[in-house]
């Protein structure tokens, strides 16, 4: 988390704002690809009945889109159909958390002003049933507030609260299910995966290895891929797999090098990692990773523009949005998005 006059200075103990990945040179990590076809079988049975095996993962480019009004890194971010997204709260180029929720299109922002509750960072989001939901994050301290924003009539409610206050997570959904992933609650590091849908009461559903913060996750084939992160010792190179329905937690790779504060994304089969650092605060990077869901398997698949991490990252139609972040030189207010190369 954060209390906001330790976010810059955070020693390993206090995790930084960053999660890096570095792309040059970089080639393939972590777990092998399949080398034969009952190999790959084998692979495809053990991550779940009737998970299919991801095409070659496509290569992507960058394209600028627009710019915020105002630099912002950390904010929470969830996709609302029809090429819309949102983001909701975050850091600005003073370290100051924002109680600002930005609704966009691909286009640009949109009319309409809405805040949250209060200021806030280091939170996560998830569209559920036509809303979007805000999961614990930092202010003077953690928070364990679960927020409702309504893109319908612009209207914020707290909704529920988490077991404990807490930053740093990690959050994504599958199924109508949001699932919270790790997180610190001021004094430790959390290991657990909680799951939460409206109306309902959050429960613990599944516990990582170690403790993590600032990882990213995504889902895909029904499953949660977590990957790098912040660990007590420093930054993760693990990726970890968790299945709702068994409740396991299996790792199923490991990337070229430790990973934190970093973004993550699916297009297709195959879920994109994005930017982000290693445990040093000023390791931005410009990385663009593709990993399989079933073998763990890491390959470059493209990179930013600039060095960025802690941007909004989340996919859109055919793409993934990158919005915001933290470049070496400072807080950005640029939009873009990742697309497929033609060709």
């Amino acid at each position: 988390m954060a209390t906001l006059a330790g976010i810059r200075s955070r020693t390993p103990t206090l995790v930084a704002v960053a999660l890096g990945l570095a792309l040059a040179g970089a080639g393939c990590g972590g777990a092998g690809t399949t080398t034969s076809s009952s190999r790959a079988s084998a692979k495809q049975h053990a991550a779940g009945k009737g998970a299919t095996a991801p095409a070659v993962p496509a290569r992507l480019s960058y394209r600028p889109l627009f710019t915020l009004r105002a630099p912002l890194r950390d904010p929470a971010s969830a996709a609302l159909g029809d090429g819309r997204f949102v983001l909701l709260g975050g850091l600005d180029a003073a370290d100051t958390s924002s109680d600002s929720i930005e609704l966009a299109s691909v286009h640009g922002l949109l009319p309409g002003a809405t805040t949250l509750p209060l200021a806030q960072h280091d939170a996560q989001g998830a569209a559920l049933d036509g809303r979007v939901y805000v999961f614990g994050g930092g202010s003077a301290s953690e928070l364990d507030h679960i927020v409702s924003f309504d893109p319908a009539n612009r209207t914020v409610r707290t909704v529920g609260a988490l077991p404990r206050a807490q930053s740093d997570v990690a959050v994504t959904q599958s199924g109508g299910t949001a699932y919270v992933v790790g997180g610190y609650d001021g004094t430790s590091w959390l290991n657990t995966i909680l799951a939460w849908r409206p109306s309902t009461t959050p429960r613990v559903v599944g516990h990582l290895p170690v403790g993590l913060r600032y990882a990213a996750a995504s889902a895909v084939g029904g499953r949660i891929v977590v990957i790098g992160g912040s660990t007590p010792s420093g930054a993760s190179d693990a990726i970890y797999s968790f299945d709702p329905r068994t409740r396991r937690v299996r790792q199923i790779g490991r990337l070229p090098h430790p990973i934190t504060h970093a973004g993550a994304a699916t297009l297709g089969a195959t879920v994109y990692l994005v930017g982000g650092r290693g445990d040093s605060l000023d390791a931005q990077t410009a990385g663009v990773w593709a990993i399989n869901p079933l073998t763990g398997a890491v390959r470059a698949a493209g990179h930013l523009p600039h060095a960025l991490s802690d941007t909004g990252v989340l996919t859109v139609g055919k793409a993934i949005i990158v919005a915001g972040g933290l470049s070496k030189a400072g807080t950005v207010t640029g939009v873009g998005e990742l697309v497929a190369r033609s060709g």
